[in-house]
């Protein structure tokens, strides 16, 4: 496996990991702020650097709109992380985070949805930029 795929999935492992540990402390039901909130908790107490509601510029020809979009977090300036709390992920949750993939060049994202009853088993969709 290449290095940086190495690194990707290593990273993107340890945030689902404290994903779940988040989940299994709260359970399903709440809004997404509560999730998010003790989400970068876990991630500051494992020393990890991410940015909260990272501004996502859209570039069309000359016009640049300053703030198209917002990414819930972007950790350790590689991985998207996007949180929800819905009854069920559908086709616009998981193009939303491929749209932030497309526009930010990142590689990797992860759709976390908080609102189900086993995490790892239901709540977690994994997508790649395979053309940044």
């Amino acid at each position: 496996m290449h290095p940086e795929a190495r690194r990707l999935n290593d990273l993107s492992e340890q945030i689902i990991g404290d994903a779940i540990a988040v989940h299994r402390a709260l359970g399903p039901g709440l809004l997404e702020a509560p999730y998010e909130e003790c989400l970068c908790h876990e991630l500051e107490t494992r020393g990890m650097k991410f940015v909260r509601q990272q501004p996502l510029s859209l570039v069309y020809g000359r016009v640049t709109l300053a703030c198209a979009y917002r990414m819930d977090l972007v950790v350790q300036g590689s991985i998207i992380v996007e949180v929800k709390s819905v009854v069920k992920l559908d086709r616009m949750h998981e193009a939303q985070l491929i749209s932030y993939l497309k526009i930010s060049g990142l590689r990797l994202g992860l759709l976390l949805n908080f609102n189900v009853r086993n995490l790892s088993r239901d709540g977690i969709v994994r997508k790649v930029n395979r053309f940044p």
